[in-house]
């Protein structure tokens, strides 16, 4: 690469932030007025508006819960016409660098099905905190393929090694945690209420 010049925004990054920007214009709201609803400051709603920053999953969820969808409808709408297979090499992978997560939406996005099925990796150590659903009364199922996984949810605490498989609704706080050493892989399948 030559000196001095910039690299744009990551694609992905860039059509997500697009898609953000349509959904806060097709509410009528302010940067002032989702900021209220989603507890996000005015500037990193702006900045990710504009992909200058790449969003955290926790960002994602508040942004999610406010427009009433899973992280992988919002995801899905920032990728080309969904399709009844996809390929494992093809399926889109959405990493939040800061956190240690790494998401991979397997199913193929469809905005009008109730179910979907996600691959979630967890680096040793990381731990994510969302502080309420995107959907209240969403359906998980939580089965661990590598590592060991921990899961906080309504107030419980919930260890989980490979081959366990966990089934709760989320109505609060969730969190996830890989107590390490070794990273965690699991399933989630997401059903809609």
């Amino acid at each position: 690469m030559k000196q001095g010049m910039e690299i744009g925004p990551d694609p992905v990054d860039a059509r997500l932030g697009v898609r953000l920007a349509e959904l806060r214009a097709e509410h009528g709201w302010s940067l002032g007025e989702l900021a209220e609803r989603s507890g996000v400051s005015k500037s990193t709603l702006s900045r990710a508006e504009r992909a200058e920053i790449s969003p955290t999953a926790s960002l994602l969820n508040r942004l999610c819960g406010v427009y009433g969808r899973t992280m992988s409808q919002l995801l899905s709408e920032v990728e080309a016409e969904p399709a009844l297979l996809v390929r494992a090499a093809d399926q889109p992978v959405w990493e939040d660098r800061a956190s240690g997560f790494v998401r991979r939406s397997v199913s193929p996005p469809h905005s009008g099905l109730r179910g979907e099925l996600v691959e979630g990796r967890l680096a040793p150590g990381a731990d994510i905190a969302y502080d309420r659903p995107p959907v209240p009364g969403l359906e998980q199922h939580i089965w661990v393929l590598e590592g060991v996984l921990d899961v906080t949810a309504q107030d419980t605490d919930h260890h989980l090694d490979a081959g366990d498989c966990l089934r709760l609704r989320v109505w609060g706080p969730t969190r996830f945690r890989c107590p390490g050493p070794e990273r965690v892989r699991y399933a989630l399948a997401v059903v809609l209420p």
